[in-house]
């Protein structure tokens, strides 16, 4: 209830987030974000753009709220313990060691997102893909399997996993039910985490992150990609995430974890100080595979030949019930947290 009542409450409409056509997949992002944005901005250079500054804790969560009262974002936090403080260092550490001993070429440190180092590991389907399947990289696939592996990583994801299902649970419920069917049928798709609902994870190597602004269009749009951010630096000077489409620069501590539709709304990080480190992990699932399953497992150019009736009925929009509201979440947000059924 704290939490709720220091919510940040937004103009916007989530229905009227870039959606493509169908829901699992968002618009592609416009000429000027592909290509005259992509640069680092500084936090004096977004006030003077009338950003505002959104001082934070990283401990205590601050729901965001659209203009329908539904909560689209969550700025989540952090358990208040030494235990945790202790992990998250340690997954630090492990993330920065081994970027220390691979050897990431050039092109590695220069993509799209920004100029750092970058491996996503876990489930994909799309651009062409004929089943959902995992990723590989073989260069890089044992320093994957080592993080995977490790036990604060693995304790930093199941702690997003639990902050999504109490902020969205129906939403949760929808990953969940659909994260079963796709093991029931293709049960050698292993996933990253036992602990997490999450399909894919990025471990964003640094050693100063600071991402370019952009949209992750492959994601699906109506949910969430957890960020938790960790490293020495300044909170109050740089690695704030910043929500151009709200106007927003919110301060993001070391250990602190942030639910975005990182789809639809877009994001970058401010930059740390040149003596100072950051990196980030963030977990999300493609669109894809959810329309994947949401399709009978099938393509959806075999779903319209198949089913033209169930086609059309998947191409209505959806997903923006999945969220919740403010009153729903004081009332009994334990009976939101219901069984989502593929296609329904």
């Amino acid at each position: 209830m704290p939490a709720l009542s220091t919510a940040l409450h937004a103009t916007i409409d989530a229905a009227a987030l870039p959606v493509a056509h169908g829901t699992y997949a968002a618009k592609t992002e416009d000429a000027d974000v592909q290509w005259g944005s992509r640069k680092r901005r500084h936090l004096d250079d977004l006030v003077k753009l009338g950003f505002q500054v959104v001082h934070w804790n990283g401990h205590d969560p601050r729901p965001l709220v659209d203009a329908y009262g539904r909560i689209f974002a969550v700025l989540v936090g952090q358990p208040r313990c030494m235990s945790w403080d202790a992990e998250v260092w340690r997954a630090f550490y492990a993330i920065i060691d081994e970027s220390t001993a691979a050897t990431f070429p050039s092109d590695m440190r220069k993509h799209r997102r920004g100029l750092y180092a970058a491996l996503n590991v876990g489930l994909s389907y799309g651009q062409g893909q004929h089943l959902p399947s995992r990723l590989h990289n073989p260069q890089y696939d044992p320093l994957l399997d080592r993080l995977l592996g490790n036990p604060a990583i693995a304790q930093m994801a199941t702690f997003a996993s639990a902050a999504f299902a109490l902020w969205a649970p129906r939403l949760y419920g929808y990953y969940r039910c659909h994260n079963d069917a796709l093991h029931t049928h293709l049960p050698h798709l292993h996933r990253n985490f036992s602990g997490s609902v999450f399909s894919c994870a990025a471990f964003n190597f640094g050693p100063r992150v600071c991402t370019f602004r952009h949209r992750d269009v492959l994601n699906l749009p109506f949910g969430w990609c957890a960020i938790q951010a960790a490293g020495h630096f300044d909170v109050t000077k740089g690695g704030h995430l910043v929500l151009w489409d709200l106007k927003l620069a919110v301060e993001f501590p070391h250990g602190a974890l942030i639910f975005v539709p990182s789809a639809t709304i877009t994001h970058s990080n401010v930059p740390v100080g040149p003596d100072e480190t950051r990196i980030s992990f963030t977990q999300f699932t493609a669109g894809g595979l959810m329309r994947y399953v949401d399709n009978g497992f099938r393509t959806e150019e075999q779903l319209q030949e198949q089913d033209p009736e169930e086609f059309a009925r998947l191409l209505l929009e959806m997903g923006l019930g999945l969220l919740s509201t403010i009153d729903e979440l004081l009332a009994d947000p334990a009976e939101l947290l219901i069984e989502t059924s593929p296609s329904q």
